[in-house]
């Protein structure tokens, strides 16, 4: 059944109760028109929908789903508002979406109870995807050292999810980055047990190398591989894409909006708060910031042009690549939420598309994307199996 919203948002409510307290029966009619545009908003809100759906392998999901990673703890490390981040989930079932993608690394734990405490009452309506591989504590969720794909790890890190999820299965599992220690066949053997006891529906990688995705298909059909993805950062382009159409993979980009770059929430005089990861990457550092910002103001210029938001052209670029990619931006913003599923409403014709591919890949972009410590577990290839 789906979930109806009955939270009315107050939104600028309280400052205009004040004005006319202050000012007495003279602002009632300019109150009044404020009122009826904000219920007007509220109402256009509503009639934006998430348009069209697509196949992962054989899964299918909406265009574009939802990432549910800093609903915990957001990039400023900040906290956000719990019941607000379980609104915006619903609010985004209620708009169309129904992919929604968390781990256990996320929190750790954490987002994966947040997603869980959402979606109880349209859990069948949905597809979820949570990670394993990271060294995270079943119990406490403490990282530890390096990376973790033991079978008998997956399998127990497997039922911490559904319980946190409060679910009896998860639609797509990802391994979260590959264990250099584990073979890929050892991997894909664990997830086919659980998919024989109905836990797991369907599998999937994350940042792997390539010829450790061919081996995993061949022991168990990989469903959709996840990577970071987007006008920013298109190393996908150059051989991953071309691996996943081979082999009828589909392509889920975390980061589509580059961390907030590709929607203007950074410029070229952006700093970083102590603890936000985004302050530890190349790309983002002073000297490379003031140069990238011409990616920017590209995306700018086609939105103006196609009288959309910036991050809806990010966003729709991507969709446009190819018809098996489904991005998953996050937020902890109704509003940019809200924004999001209203990409999927924007096209571009056969040579509109191809100017704008042409300008993205003409622009070079300064500093690497991740720190060296992480990007090192990009790419790997698991070990021969003896």
């Amino acid at each position: 059944m789906k979930h109806e919203d009955k939270e009315k948002s107050k939104s600028g409510f309280d400052r205009r109760s004040i004005l006319a307290a202050a000012g007495g029966l003279a602002l009632a009619p300019v109150a009044g028109t404020l009122v009826t545009e904000a219920k007007a908003q509220t109402e256009d809100n509503k009639l934006i929908r998430v348009e069209g759906r697509r196949k992962l392998g054989t899964l299918e999901v909406s265009s574009i789903g939802i990432g549910i990673q800093n609903m915990h703890r957001a990039y400023p490390t900040t906290i956000p508002n719990r019941s607000e981040m379980h609104r915006i989930i619903q609010s985004a079932f209620d708009h169309g979406v129904t992919f929604f993608d968390t781990a256990e690394a996320y929190g750790p734990h954490e987002c994966e109870r947040i997603l869980g405490e959402a979606i109880s009452s349209f859990r069948d309506d949905i597809v979820i995807t949570s990670k394993f591989g990271f060294n995270v504590d079943l119990e406490t969720g403490a990282f530890g050292r390096g990376l973790n794909s033991k079978p008998d790890h997956i399998k127990l890190a497997v039922e911490g999810m559904l319980k946190r999820l409060r679910t009896d299965r998860i639609d797509l599992l990802y391994q979260h980055r590959v264990d250099p220690e584990v073979p890929i066949e050892d991997v894909a053997g664990a997830v086919k047990e659980l998919m024989d006891e109905g836990k797991i529906l369907h599998w999937g990688m994350s940042e792997m190398g390539l010829k450790t995705l061919r081996r995993a298909h061949a022991v168990l059909p990989v469903t959709a591989v996840q990577s970071e993805y987007s006008m920013l950062w298109r190393g996908p382009e150059d051989d991953v894409l071309a691996t996943c159409e081979e082999l009828g993979i589909g392509f889920v980009p975390w980061s589509p909006l580059g961390v907030g770059f590709l929607n203007g929430a950074i410029d070229e005089r952006t700093r970083f708060a102590a603890g936000d990861f985004r302050g530890t990457e190349g790309r983002f550092q002073p000297e490379s910031l003031s140069k990238n910002m011409i990616l920017v103001d590209l995306v700018k210029s086609w939105a103006k042009r196609k009288n959309v938001q910036p991050g809806q052209i990010a966003l729709a670029w991507l969709m446009a690549q190819k018809p098996w990619i489904v991005p998953i931006p996050g937020t902890t913003q109704m509003a940019h939420m809200v924004e999001n599923v209203g990409s999927t409403s924007v096209t571009f014709t056969s040579d509109e598309l191809t100017e704008l591919n042409a300008a993205v890949r003409a622009i070079k972009i300064e500093g690497a994307r991740l720190p060296d410590a992480v990007q090192v577990m990009s790419g790997v290839e698991a070990p021969e199996k003896g």
